[in-house]
């Protein structure tokens, strides 16, 4: 240990003077004078971080990793051995770019080992992404991704989370069931059967939480993208799986479920302040949403960070 308030091993090499304090530097890992490392790192052997990269506090980088100009790695990261950056998507020896595109890589997120990342994508907070994965693609706050192209296999619960619901069924025609998150219910709708066939009817006035003053369909999405990820202010939503199958998360910004909706006499209300997130689609699904609201595009919240100080302002 040196008179420093970080420690570099007597093989390692930290030319950089912005270190947080209780930061280890290990053997044979190098960083170059410019990088910016927060507190409590641990940057293990052989690491090497070039210039124009940015280290949150709590990060820890395993063996083998390299940090390329652009990589903003955020508080509490987890890179895993021989996880690959880049930071040019059409790399030619001796020809660089005018600028080198930014990796973001938000709070907690965690990057399993040989997984491969391409330059100017962000990766949200809490996503887990698995080892080997090669992520092509901006990846959701929460999401676990996996494969070759990555893709969104389910999303992470924490402490605060409850388990995820993947099946739930209210009783008789008008009965609602309470999800515990954000308002959030799964209505039972009139549902008719004959020699005819299948109905289910539904009265504005009488059915719905509210009067909807829009609707639309979501169909024809392949099976590993994602829609939704936002949130609105003031906007209501009613949603029915009209044919086939999916999977909805809703998120209060403390408690987070997961629904699977595949009866078109089942019903899922979204109040507004509620992150809503479908994926999971088979083939042929319909999704029939109602809103409360018509379309204004000031009303929804896109990003997983604003939606958080949006619901949380203190921060809990």
């Amino acid at each position: 240990m040196n008179d420093k308030t970080f420690f570099v091993h007597q093989h390692g090499i930290c030319e950089s003077t912005s270190v947080g304090n209780g930061t280890r530097v290990w053997a044979f890992a190098h960083v170059l004078p410019g990088a910016v490392i927060g507190a409590n790192c641990n940057i293990c052997d052989h690491v090497f971080i070039e210039n124009d990269v940015t280290v949150g506090d709590d990060v820890t980088i395993k063996s083998g990793v390299q940090l390329w100009d652009g990589v903003r790695l955020g508080n509490r990261v987890f890179v895993g051995p021989n996880a690959a950056f880049t930071n040019d998507r059409f790399p030619r020896s001796k020809h660089y770019p005018e600028s080198f595109l930014q990796t973001i890589v938000e709070d907690g997120a965690s990057i399993g080992a040989n997984a491969t990342i391409l330059p100017g994508i962000t990766i949200g907070r809490q996503a887990m992404i698995g080892a080997g994965a090669v992520v092509t693609k901006n990846v959701p706050a929460n999401a676990v991704v996996v494969g070759n192209p990555a893709v969104i296999v389910g999303y992470q619960t924490g402490p605060q989370v409850e388990p995820v619901m993947t099946q739930a069924t209210p009783g008789a025609a008008g009965d609602r069931m309470a999800l515990g998150v954000g308002g959030c219910e799964l209505w039972r709708l009139p549902h008719f059967s004959d020699l005819r066939g299948e109905l289910a009817p539904l009265e504005f006035g009488q059915n719905l939480p509210f009067k909807p003053l829009r609707s639309f369909l979501v169909y024809g999405v392949p099976s590993d993208k994602v829609r939704g990820e936002h949130a609105h202010r003031q906007c209501h939503q009613f949603l029915i799986a009209a044919h086939g199958r999916l999977s909805v998360v809703v998120d209060d910004g403390h408690d987070r479920k997961e629904v699977s909706l595949a009866d078109p006499s089942i019903g899922l209300y979204l109040p507004p302040g509620v992150w809503g997130i479908q994926y999971k689609f088979q083939p042929d699904t319909a999704l029939l949403v109602m809103a409360s609201h018509p379309y204004d595009a000031s009303d929804y919240i896109r990003d997983y960070s604003d939606f958080l100080a949006t619901v949380r302002p203190d921060g809990h």
